[in-house]
């Protein structure tokens, strides 16, 4: 899990990068939490959906926002934050020119940002979008969804509640061969913590992406659209 120092907008970025299993292996970007509110590339979920796509033999990448650990530059309300993202994109192609897939995944203001980046890279071919922040953000941008994916969300999210989170997914416009789907976590908050003192439903989050993860890498490949 080396650290490596790629250039954004605003200046470094710091990151970790994992190399793929073999050449051609497909890759993953990793988006974390709200910078203003502690988000950085260490938050369990984000680390979490790091050893995810490790595990299945990604080359995967997650990287700190700008003004979070040694990336350069201050906070910009999400517009800095989507070029730093593109510029994380770019640097883990660079890496891996042959990939056979590219995906994005993200938690809470990174799964927001995530699935902006979804709609301007047309080589993006699935997300997992954990606890988007959709009653502070507005997701109607996602007109139609242009890839497959999947939003887990926690029934005791007080950042967006489990029934506005379902009728977001319900407003998703999609295209031909596209589909996304909800995950459930029950008794989970925003953080998937639970009601009680030392209650956790991380291991939950990490299910329920593993097995979306599992069931899309082990379907046919999508046949081309306009997008590629």
């Amino acid at each position: 899990m080396p650290e490596v120092i790629f250039p954004g907008a605003a200046g470094r970025v710091e990151g970790r990068y994992q190399e793929p299993s073999k050449e051609g292996a497909p890759i993953a970007l990793i988006l974390h939490g709200h910078p203003r509110a502690g988000g950085s590339m260490q938050d369990r979920v984000t680390v979490q959906l790091y050893k995810l796509f490790t595990s299945k033999g990604f080359g995967v990448l997650r990287f700190n926002f700008r003004g979070i650990g040694r990336s350069q530059g201050i906070f910009d309300n999400g517009m800095g934050e989507l070029s730093d993202a593109a510029s994380a994109l770019d640097y883990l192609q660079t890496m891996n020119p042959n990939a056979e897939q590219c995906w994005v995944g993200g938690y809470s203001f990174g799964a927001w940002i995530g699935l902006q980046l979804l709609m301007r890279r047309p080589e993006i071919d699935g997300f997992i979008a954990v606890a988007p922040p959709a009653n502070h953000y507005d997701l109607s941008f996602l007109a139609p969804c242009p890839a497959s994916g999947v939003i887990i969300y926690g029934t005791r999210d007080s950042v967006t509640t489990a029934q506005d989170m379902e009728r977001v997914i319900g407003r998703i416009r999609t295209q031909k061969n596209i589909k996304v789907d909800g995950a459930i976590v029950e008794g989970a908050d925003h953080f998937f913590r639970g009601r009680d003192p030392g209650e956790d439903h991380l291991a939950d989050v990490e299910r329920h992406a593993r097995e979306y993860l599992e069931r899309r890498l082990a379907a046919p490949p999508r046949p081309p659209t306009s997008k590629r």
